[in-house]
């Protein structure tokens, strides 16, 4: 069997790439960083019209009529935009929420203790009742904590294709990253030499690709299975290789990485953010470690 994607995946992936650089370049990406907490709503209704939200849904039902494999490209390539908005929450609502196919309506999620967007969001998909806003470290990402009363029951684990999707986002991440430290370590000097030809800068960049393509063949490979466990590795690979690759990213940068003008800073925090979404990366261990270690009674 051969998880390599094909010549129509190659396309559509391409495809989405050059929506996003077109209409999500450095300079839109900014903009929106310079306006916290306001989505763009033309932006989503061009989504909706590309068939971002109804990739999966069926062609009778109006949708484009891909598989979870398509999805999981699409979705790859709006990691590595670093495009705000509950994306995933939306497409999962297309054919269900009126609307979300197209674009019109923005929908988001309540689950694993926190909600994005909240206050952009025409529907709220689970209880949202008490929720309150807090800090978020991602400029991108405005959150909601929801409240939990003593002695409530744990949450019911979140639906595995949201996992998979925010793992194909945080692999976009990490690819992204890893295109940032090999350009500066290829164009960045140091006693009259690219910073890339000495060795430690090499190991840095060689473990951002690594961690980059282990993550890419578990999220591939989950995405053809669409089995539970095959998705809690990829999560768990995908989380470490976005977080860990921008923090190596920004080894790399040295200084400079540190600075707000960089967009690598960007990356670091959504990949934090998103390491929170669907019930953090606990559940994930937990689905893994029941499966090796099975409780025996």
């Amino acid at each position: 069997m051969h998880f390599q994607p094909t010549d129509d995946q190659r396309a559509l992936k391409a495809g989405v790439r050059e929506l996003l650089a077109g209409r999500f370049g450095r300079r839109a990406l900014r903009a929106a960083v310079d306006r916290p907490g306001v989505l763009d709503r033309t932006l989503w209704r061009e989504l909706g019209e590309a068939g971002f939200f109804a990739l999966r849904l069926p062609e009778p039902d109006g949708g484009v009529g891909l598989g979870l494999p398509e999805a999981v490209l699409a979705f790859e390539e709006a990691g590595r935009a670093l495009l705000p908005g509950p994306l995933i929450a939306t497409h999962l609502a297309a054919g269900e929420v009126a609307g979300a196919a197209t674009g019109e309506t923005v929908v988001t999620a309540a689950y694993g203790g926190l909600v994005e967007w909240l206050a952009e969001a025409d529907v709220v998909r689970g209880e949202a009742a008490g929720a309150v806003p807090v800090r978020s470290v991602d400029p991108l990402t405005p959150l909601h904590r929801l409240p939990r009363p003593p002695g409530a029951a744990p949450e019911s684990g979140p639906e595995p294709v949201a996992v998979l999707l925010t793992a194909a986002e945080q692999l976009g991440g990490a690819a992204r990253v890893c295109e940032l430290a090999v350009e500066h370590a290829r164009t960045r000097e140091q006693f009259g030499r690219p910073i890339g030809a000495f060795q430690a800068v090499k190991h840095l960049c060689a473990r951002i690709l690594v961690r980059t393509e282990t993550a890419r063949a578990a999220v591939y490979a989950a995405a053809v299975t669409a089995d539970p466990l095959d998705i809690a590795a990829a999560r768990l690979l995908a989380d470490e290789a976005a977080v860990h690759g921008a923090r190596d990213c920004l080894q790399v940068h040295g200084g400079m990485g540190f600075t707000w003008e960089a967009d690598v800073h960007l990356f670091l925090k959504r990949a934090w953010t998103r390491t929170q979404r669907t019930g953090d990366s606990t559940q994930s261990d937990e689905l893994l470690a029941e499966d090796l270690l099975p409780v025996r009674v």
